[in-house]
């Protein structure tokens, strides 16, 4: 185990580790010329948690977050991080696993809406791509309003290596393309199922593809021939939820 410090911003990610971690918020910053209903309330909340508080301009706030998207409250956060065994975790779990593996995705509002959505659909993990792709970072844990802190999230040098060892333990692999011909509500999700997400630009990679069992689409009805990568994986996360739902 180690301890490193990490910045997060937004009402959304800062209430969510109040809520459920708030020891581990060291100092909690907030915009001095604010006054209104949404900070009110995060104050309430962090001093009923015992959190330290720091009144300060927003010139400083922009110092602290990099960013001018901080809605006027910024935390320093102890993180306690744990070497996690991927493969301890998928075997510990005793349903059907839905997995959503992320190939390459350099967006980190497409990663934070990606967490959002998985932690929604009921995902028991994400696993991404390290390299070429965007880490877990401030703006990840605003967009993904608190799923950050919520979802088991992996980070593989080797997918394809990855993926091979996902199918010894029967998880049925299936990824996405705008030319399969299989459609996503002609796929059976009932089983054991990871979803791979291709990167914004290309898709998945070659030999991502080649290591899916299958490959499917979602059907499109406009004049856009492909969604947002957050939007895609919700729907197929739901839709495979729906089905198990069903089954039960």
């Amino acid at each position: 185990m180690y301890i490193k410090e990490k910045i997060i911003f937004g009402f959304h990610a800062i209430n969510s580790k109040i809520i459920q971690d708030a020891s581990s918020i060291k100092t909690l910053y907030i915009d001095i010329s604010r006054n209104d209903n949404r900070m009110k309330n995060i104050i309430t909340n962090a001093k009923s948690a015992n959190v330290h508080i720091i009144s300060i301009n927003n010139k400083k706030l922009f110092h602290i977050a990099k960013t001018h998207n901080h809605q006027g409250v910024v935390a320093k956060i102890k993180e306690f991080s744990f070497k996690r065994n991927l493969y301890k975790l998928l075997d510990s779990i005793k349903e059907p696993l839905l997995l959503l593996i992320l190939d390459e995705i350099t967006d980190p509002h497409n990663l934070g809406a990606c967490l959002r959505v998985a932690d929604g659909a009921g995902s028991h993990a994400i696993i991404a791509t390290k390299n070429n792709s965007v880490g877990l970072n401030a703006t990840v844990a605003k967009v993904s309003s608190g799923a950050i802190e919520t979802i088991p999230y992996f980070t593989v040098t080797n997918l394809s290596n990855t993926l091979r060892k996902l199918k010894e333990r029967n998880i049925y692999l299936i990824g996405t393309s705008n030319k399969s011909k299989k459609s996503l509500y002609n796929t059976n999700f009932s089983t054991s199922s990871a979803i791979i997400m291709g990167s914004e630009k290309k898709g998945l990679r070659r030999l991502t593809k080649k290591n899916c069992d299958i490959l499917i689409n979602i059907p499109m009805f406009g004049l856009i021939e492909s969604l947002n990568v957050s939007v895609a994986s919700g729907i197929i996360l739901f839709e495979a939820r729906r089905q198990r739902m069903i089954n039960i």
